[in-house]
């Protein structure tokens, strides 16, 4: 139920914004980045599963930033580049990229090589991963995912119902992460009642999760509000292999 979480690197001020916001439209949490320096604080302060990388990057190159970051790093790096000659793709192969897209690229071709990229880089620890049971904790919470049962920090069981536990799971699998409805909606596959947006069929969710894990569901300390996004679980999460 993780959120992919992308970071798009461009020195193209307009070109990081209207792929961000592709990104996000089609369920990826999106960040921006320009320079060397802002990928490596991004990389320092949280997960990043995939980079979309220019190679002309103005007073920076692309292609040595992709080989130092394969000296400490494993993400998956696309090269997204206006360079598309065969030695140009090469260089990027020879320094670790996963993949290469020319620029114009079709933007559904994008997402099919990002989700392709995505899917080769958790295939192996998916299935290694497979078998393990965790013990999520937060805020003096505990949901016990071998179990399906939440515990309240006064040991009670809370039942949620299937759909009020997987969005949990995106919560806990994202958590201090601001998620726009969009994406929550892409993760738990919910298309809407036919007569509205999706967006409102999350906002309904989350306030019925709301009502079982807040203290005072009206004033959320936990599950709060991104004014202008969407929602945000407000604490650390702790997970240990059963």
């Amino acid at each position: 139920m993780t959120i992919p979480r992308l970071l798009v690197v461009d020195d193209d001020e307009d070109m990081r914004s209207m792929m961000t916001r592709f990104l996000h439209r089609s369920g990826f949490a999106a960040l921006p980045a320009g320079t060397e320096a802002e990928i490596r604080a991004h990389l320092e302060a949280g997960r990043i599963d995939l980079i979309l990388l220019d190679v002309m990057l103005g007073d920076e190159n692309g292609t040595e930033i992709c080989a130092r970051l394969r000296r400490d790093q494993d993400v998956p790096v696309i090269f997204v580049s206006a360079l598309s000659a065969d030695h140009q793709r090469m260089a990027g192969y020879e320094v670790g990229a996963d993949d290469y897209i020319a620029k114009p690229f079709n933007p559904d071709l994008l997402i099919a090589r990002v989700r392709a990229v995505l899917h080769r880089a958790q295939r192996t620890p998916s299935l290694a991963y497979r078998r393990r049971t965790e013990t999520y904790r937060f805020a003096g919470w505990v949901y016990d995912a071998r179990r399906d049962e939440v515990r309240s920090p006064e040991g009670f069981e809370v039942a949620l119902s299937r759909r009020e536990t997987a969005l949990l799971k995106v919560l806990l699998a994202n958590p201090r992460i601001p998620l726009t409805r969009e994406e929550i909606a892409a993760a738990l596959d919910v298309a809407g009642d036919g007569t509205d947006q999706p967006g409102r069929a999350i906002d309904v969710l989350v306030g019925r999760l709301r009502g079982k894990i807040e203290r005072n569901p009206r004033d959320p300390q936990l599950l709060r509000t991104e004014r202008g996004l969407g929602y945000v679980l407000a604490t650390d999460v702790t997970t240990e292999e059963a």
